[in-house]
This record gives structure tokens, C-alpha cells and sequence, in this order.
């Protein structure tokens, strides 16, 4: 049976950036599931799949679609219940719904100022008009007013990223000694980042930017596969 993974790209489609495609990719390879990552543009993304979603990412499971990363993680838990666990139990359901909530709440919208004009940058000219008119209407102000505050952004990053700090005191993941879906919800966002901006996000010797090396070499170097 064939797994397809619908994900997004720029001009370049061996560099997939969403970061929630990317939680997906981490996932399957989790739980050790042979897939076809398929990257798309975004104005490609409402042709796929009979126009089954309008954002990515989208799994077909042989003839079963799923969108949503969230979405997707539990369908993989329910339907590959052998493979290696993505929550480790409810509780793991749980704290994956706290970081999802955390990271898209706190760390996205300063991720979205450190990167918006390199990821309008690296789109194909149609994706780069639909991009700089839905995200500008979405920000109130032009991309390049929005990402003028890039550096003030990182700073507060570094900030913003202690609870992390203070959980990986304890332990190596956020999901204990190994990781688990809350790990790769953070990691997705931080990937995004490191994909379009080319940026060192955080300083060397942070203990979140050694979790995220970590992360970049699980699963035979996954993330650190894409530059």
C-alpha cells in the first residue's frame, strides 16, 4: 500500500518548509511507515485530492485521506497501533495539545516575523502574489514593514523558549527519554524557520537549540537532510 504525503514547497520542491508537514514527516518515520512526500505549492494545494483541503498537510493512506497534523498523528496511533507510540497514552495526548497550543500561539507569531519575507522570497512568482496578498491583509502591513522587527523577534524567541529550557532539564524530550508527537510539534515550527531563514534561531550552547540538533538527527538525519 502506498502512503502519499501532501506537503508544500517553494520553486524548489526538495525543500519542503510547512511546519506542520513537517511534524507529519517526523511522525511516520516514528513509527517506521514507508511513504512519498509530494510537495506542492501553494496554489497547487486546492487541486489535490479533489479539492479534499484547502492547506497541507494531506496523507493518503491507500485509499483513506486525512488532513491536519494533529489529525493525522492520531490516525497513525489508532491505525498502527504495533508501531512505535506517537503519545505514550492519553496523558501524551494531552501535553501534544499544551505545546501545539504553545507553539502556535507563542512561537509561531514570532517565527512568522523572523521568516515571512524569506518564505515569500522562495516561492515561485504566481505563489508570490497569492502569498503577499493573503498574508499582508492577514498582518495589516506590508511584509517587509512586518519583518523589520526580525532581530527583536529572535530575542524574544530565546525568552519565550524557557519553559522548554526548564523541561529538558529533566529529560532529553519532551516526551521523556525519547521523543513523542509534542516533541516533533515544536520541532516542525523551528525546522520551518531553520529551512526558509537559514538562520541560527537560538545560541549555541541553549539547551532548546541542543534538543533541536537532537531532533534534526533522529530518524537517519531526517531534518538535517533538508537545508
Amino acid at each position: 500500500m502506498t502512503r502519499i504525503l501532501y506537503s508544500l514547497c517553494g520553486r524548489d520542491e526538495s525543500r519542503p518548509f510547512s511546519p506542520h508537514c513537517w511534524k507529519v514527516s517526523m511522525a511516520l518515520a516514528h513509527k517506521g511507515l514507508d511513504f512519498i512526500e509530494k510537495p506542492v505549492a501553494f496554489t497547487e494545494i486546492p487541486k489535490l485530492e479533489n479539492g479534499f483541503s484547502k492547506t497541507v498537510p494531506i496523507l493518503k493512506d491507500g485509499d483513506h485521506l486525512v488532513r491536519d497534523s494533529f489529525d493525522i498523528a492520531l490516525y497513525l496511533e489508532e491505525t498502527y497501533p504495533d508501531r512505535p507510540t506517537l503519545f505514550g497514552g492519553e496523558g501524551g495526548k494531552v501535553l501534544a495539545r499544551f505545546v501545539e497550543g504553545f507553539s502556535q500561539m507563542v512561537v509561531h507569531p514570532l517565527l512568522t516575523r523572523v521568516a515571512v519575507k524569506d518564505i515569500h522570497d522562495m516561492l515561485a512568482e504566481t505563489d508570490q502574489r497569492y502569498f503577499r496578498e493573503s498574508r499582508e491583509a492577514r498582518l495589516g502591513r506590508s511584509l517587509e514593514e512586518f519583518s523589520a522587527g526580525r532581530d527583536e523577534a529572535l530575542v524574544h524567541l530565546v525568552s519565550q523558549l524557557e519553559p522548554v529550557r526548564f523541561a529538558l532539564k529533566f529529560h532529553p524530550y519532551l516526551g521523556g527519554d525519547t521523543p513523542l508527537f509534542a516533541d516533533y510539534i515544536l520541532f516542525g515550527a523551528l525546522q520551518w524557520a531553520r529551512v526558509t531563514t537559514g538562520l541560527s534561531l537560538l545560541p549555541a550552547d541553549h539547551p532548546v537549540a541542543d534538543w533541536f540538533e537532537r531532533c534534526l538527527d533522529l530518524h537517519q538525519g531526517m531534518g538535517r537532510a533538508v537545508a
